[in-house]
């Protein structure tokens, strides 16, 4: 069992974060973490992504379509999981994970900031412009970690999707937005690895050169995954190509959780 981080970059596409993210690029090259690329499922949105990342189930199944459906998550999921075991669970993310797991639809005042043992999230810190500074998004995060020391938190940065957005994946702007995104976690990532955290860093979806996704076009299915364990060997970059419905199953073994039934794609640790 370990403590985790998942930092979930939304809107990082493979070879934006392989060009972009020097410090994680330096412990893949170190082989003190593992990088595999990642196959996203579809539709390549975000909402849907969220949930089949946290239910490993894809989304005719979990049934969040779209953005648009607003509502609970059904199907067992990480955070209740690790809940109903009597782990410590946070997040720093966007509001639709607070609509996912703990409450929908969202309250701007009474769940912006939430500390309550009962619910899935249980220390939650949620923003809701799509232009929060990323640097404070991992400020919240660190607050999480020292004041809470959760078994498992959730990073959700929305920077480059909001620049992806505005300029399209072939700017200058997205480009040094990963470049930018790998400095702030830097400041973060060995405080975290030295109280014992697992860390894994990924995405979404992907960007393609308009500002869109949803398609199922390369560019915004492939993310890269980054799996990094304390005082554990990584792999260096393993050119295996891996499947999003493997995220909840990891998840689970990381954290020491019973993997549910309807998780059966196979876990990588």
């Amino acid at each position: 069992m370990s403590k985790v981080i998942l930092v979930l970059s939304d809107g990082l596409r493979y070879d934006s974060a392989v060009a972009g993210m020097g410090t994680l690029g330096h412990m893949v090259e170190a082989k003190l973490a593992s990088l595999y690329m990642v196959t996203g499922e579809l539709p390549s949105l975000s909402r849907p992504m969220y949930e089949t990342i946290h239910t490993g189930l894809p989304a005719h199944t979990h049934g969040i379509l779209s953005n648009g459906v607003v509502r609970l998550s059904n199907q067992p999921n990480v955070f209740r999981l690790a809940r109903d075991a009597g782990l410590t669970t946070a997040a720093a993310a966007y509001y639709w994970f607070s609509e996912l797991y703990n409450r929908a639809p969202f309250d701007r005042i009474e769940d912006r900031e939430v500390d309550d043992p009962h619910l899935p999230i249980q220390h939650g810190r949620f923003y809701t412009q799509d232009d929060y500074p990323d640097i404070e998004l991992f400020a919240a995060a660190g607050t999480l970690v020292r004041r809470f020391a959760p078994d498992y938190l959730l990073v959700h940065p929305m920077g480059m999707d909001y620049v992806g957005g505005l300029h399209g994946a072939d700017s200058p702007e997205y480009r040094n937005h990963a470049i930018h995104q790998d400095a702030w976690l830097s400041t973060y990532l060995i405080e975290w690895l030295e109280r014992g955290y697992t860390v894994l860093v990924s995405a979404d979806h992907g960007m393609n050169v308009d500002g869109l996704h949803g398609g199922t076009l390369p560019e915004v299915r492939q993310v890269p995954l980054y799996l990094i364990r304390p005082g554990v060997p990584g792999l260096g970059d393993t050119r295996a190509t891996v499947s999003q419905l493997q995220m909840a199953p990891t998840l689970c073994r990381l954290l020491g959780l019973a993997v549910p039934e309807g998780m059966t794609s196979a876990a990588l640790v």
